[in-house]
């Protein structure tokens, strides 16, 4: 696999999520490192507190993608079984890790916190995985295989990317380009399409939106290949030109 054809998917594992009392922020988060890497994220997932949907998810994710990120479920609670799940899932044991162990045990010192055995279940460590460092709270998160399991608490996730991302291969970064267009999505429909088809190492999405005058539409152009990008660029701003004209003349704005 070449770094241009790098890709990803983010696993979302909670109750909390699914039921709406937590709106996740970690996607957006990941995607944008990612995306600043020349990584392309090209699924995520969402699933439950429950071993098999985790099992089930992560397999089919790890095979199929470079990396996989997973994010909550690793806390001390009875709910948090993630570290069980990624054990279960690539069939080895887990058990307290030494070194997740001392940094744990340092750490709950330091606050005046009794060690006990929920808060130790942090420790644990499914066999053959390296830890990842958590400057915030201190419990690890860990890699095992092309699989980062991470916190659910954005602050805490975000940090423990500054240590994943020592460990990830770069890729070709995707470039964009924007045009602005004063019309809908369906007066740039044809020729729009006609462009892609000329360009197809260039992806173009349209977004509408509302604006003073009326409707709107912003073109946005995603490629690797530069120069591709700027010729489709000067092709869709002529478009965009084009129509706005046309459309004066008929009275749209």
């Amino acid at each position: 696999m070449t770094t241009a054809q790098l890709t990803a998917a983010v696993l979302l594992i909670g109750d909390e999520i699914l039921s709406g009392r937590t709106k996740d922020k970690n996607l957006g988060f990941i995607a944008d490192y990612l995306t600043a890497m020349g990584i392309d994220l090209k699924e995520a997932r969402v699933v439950s507190d429950q071993e098999e949907e985790i099992v089930t998810a992560l397999n089919a994710l790890r095979r199929r993608y470079t990396y996989v990120f997973t994010t909550g479920g690793i806390g001390p609670t009875h709910d948090d079984i993630t570290a069980d799940a990624v054990a279960k899932a690539f069939g080895v044991p887990i058990d307290h890790d030494p070194k997740a162990v001392e940094i744990l045990l340092a750490y709950f010192r330091e606050l005046g916190r009794e060690p006990n055995e929920a808060r130790m279940r942090m420790a644990r460590i499914p066999q053959g995985a390296s830890l990842i460092d958590n400057p915030v709270s201190k419990a690890p998160g860990f890699q095992i295989d092309n699989v980062f399991v991470l916190a659910g608490v954005p602050k805490i996730m975000q940090a423990m990317m500054e240590d994943v991302a020592k460990r990830l291969s770069r890729g070709v970064p995707m470039l964009s380009r924007n045009v602005e267009f004063r019309g809908g999505e369906g007066d740039a429909a044809k020729p729009l399409g006609e462009i892609q088809k000329a360009f197809p190492s260039v992806v173009i999405g349209s977004y509408p939106f509302q604006a003073p005058d009326g409707f709107a539409t912003n073109l946005v152009l995603r490629s690797r290949d530069a120069a591709a990008l700027e010729e489709a660029h000067a092709a869709v701003r002529r478009m965009a030109q084009e129509l706005t004209e046309a459309g004066k003349a008929r009275g749209w704005s």
